[in-house]
């Protein structure tokens, strides 16, 4: 039972990247997801989340009117669209899955926005 980031990489500033967290051994569809980042030196802080349909959303301060959040459940995947990237969203970006009480985290996906 595991989740996978993926899409994470280097951008400039300005860049857009698409994060993707796939579950292998379970389905998403009850789960609510969500995307939490950690800044070196920095504690691990919520960005964006998603309940088990789909249709509630909520984001950070820092991000909203830039990340969006989406889930396919049919692909058990869910999405995070990072457009107009800042140098202070560089993070390891991680993807939490949540049916109280169980709680799965995945590895993580480094994002480094610089010029």
């Amino acid at each position: 039972l595991q989740l996978v980031e993926s899409g994470g990489g280097l951008v400039q500033p300005g860049g857009s990247l698409t994060l993707s967290c796939v579950a292998s051994g379970f389905t998403l569809d009850d789960y609510a997801i969500g995307w939490f980042r950690q800044a070196p030196g920095k504690e691990r802080e919520g960005v964006s989340c998603i309940n088990n349909d789909g249709g509630g959303t909520n984001y950070a301060d820092s991000v909203k009117g830039r990340f969006t959040i989406s889930r396919d459940n049919a692909k058990n995947t869910v999405y995070l669209q990072m457009n107009s990237l800042k140098p202070e969203d560089t993070a390891v970006y991680y993807c939490n899955a949540l049916k109280i009480p169980v709680n799965y985290w995945g590895q993580g996906a480094q994002v480094t926005v610089s010029s």
